[in-house]
């Protein structure tokens, strides 16, 4: 079949999104599938021109100025789709370039599948706007999208079941993304000491996502700087960058703890794997996770995993047995990290049950699942005629 992919976000930018589609594109053209990308332009990266990929010309974000807006207008559009002979549309976000694919979609007569990768309403504090209005109003504009589409999916239950809260009608599966199981092999497991200076004799704490608000990653530094106090021994190392890292660095000056975290910035997949193979532990404290993908790659690299009890790492944390959920306060963080820290005989069990768990939610087989919600709705010739533009 023929997939078309409206994104608001892809490559040479990284994300949770981005490493879905990613992810689900390979998985389906190793299955013999062809997959067409409609998303934004990086005029300032320079992204090399890569075949069935369509790009869209995009301005910085005005509060978000490393994420581009792609504007969705196109006078190819059209003729592109027929050309292409799309069988399916499948867009990953209710915004621009997303509801530019239901418009084709339903123009065209073609299933309209979403999946609902980001709780929008967490991510108000970029909007210029008050926050409890912009997060009526971006749980309105998902509620929306989603019930004039064909099929949702959401990468945990826990998401099936907000949607469902928020007024969501449409038939929602939960089809995680998965973990790239190949990519954790011949792997590096003194890549940060070779690289980062980190002493063999230091226990990694390791966080890999985007240094934002959202994240959380404040409350981190906090956690471990309490840990540092009671467990000196240990680093941090964070793999990612975002709008609070001036502020993240400066706090962790007033701490006097500069010189146990280690700030990586954003690096590539190549790299990053080594990252979780000369690591400890995974620390992730954000609440606004839809299935925390980092998470699964963590465990592929046997890492126990202490994690907040929220959305997506609620489900792919397996409590006391891969890793540590916790409640939300400081005191319930840290003492779990300092119980995998001071108990071999725990950290070895919860390393290798990490290790063994992860198979479950191979790339391979979650793509096998969307593959066939895919050609469920080619076979039932579903299409989205209710979709209009709207304003929410």
């Amino acid at each position: 079949m023929k997939i078309g992919i409206f994104t608001d976000s892809f490559r040479p930018y990284t994300s949770g999104v981005v490493r879905s589609i990613e992810l689900f594109s390979r998985e389906f053209c190793n299955h013999g599938h062809e997959v067409y990308i409609f998303g934004p332009d990086y005029p300032l990266l320079q992204p090399p021109k890569e075949e069935g990929v369509f790009r869209f010309i995009s301005v910085p974000a005005p509060t978000m100025p490393d994420f581009a807006l792609p504007i969705p207008i196109s006078a190819q559009l059209g003729k592109t789709i027929k050309h292409i002979g799309l069988d399916i549309i499948h867009s990953h976000s209710p915004f621009l370039l997303g509801r530019m694919g239901a418009r084709a979609a339903r123009r065209y007569k073609l299933p309209l599948i979403f999946t609902f990768h980001t709780l929008y309403d967490q991510y108000v504090h970029y909007f210029p706007f008050p926050r409890q209005a912009s997060k009526q109003f971006v749980q309105r504009v998902s509620r929306n999208f989603c019930n004039r589409c064909n099929q949702v999916i959401a990468p945990s239950q826990m998401i099936v079941s907000y949607l469902q809260r928020i007024g969501v009608k449409t038939s929602i599966v939960n089809i995680p993304t998965g973990v790239d199981l190949e990519e954790f092999t011949d792997l590096n497991p003194n890549w940060l000491e070779e690289n980062y200076g980190v002493s063999p004799d230091e226990k990694v704490l390791l966080f890999v996502g985007r240094l934002g608000q959202e994240k959380n990653v404040n409350f981190l530094i906090k956690a471990f700087h309490t840990v540092q106090s009671s467990y000196p021994n240990c680093r941090l190392v964070m793999v990612g960058k975002g709008p609070q890292e001036n502020a993240l660095r400066k706090m962790t000056r007033e701490l006097g703890i500069q010189d146990k975290v280690t700030f990586t910035g954003v690096l590539p997949r190549q790299k990053i794997v080594h990252c979780y193979a000369s690591s400890d532990l995974f620390v992730f404290p954000s609440v606004t996770e839809t299935q925390g993908l980092v998470i699964g790659e963590a465990k592929a690299a046997g890492l126990p995993v202490v994690a907040i009890r929220a959305f997506g790492p609620a489900e792919i944390v397996h409590h006391g047995e891969d890793g540590f959920l916790t409640d939300p306060s400081p005191s319930s963080f840290t003492t779990a990290i300092l119980d995998l820290l001071e108990n071999r005989e725990l950290y070895d069990q919860m390393s290798k049950k990490a290790y063994n768990n992860v198979s479950f939610i191979s790339s391979s087989h979650c793509a096998e699942k969307m593959l066939e919600v895919y050609q469920e709705l080619i076979d039932q010739k579903a299409y989205a005629p209710r979709y209009r533009f709207f304003t929410g």
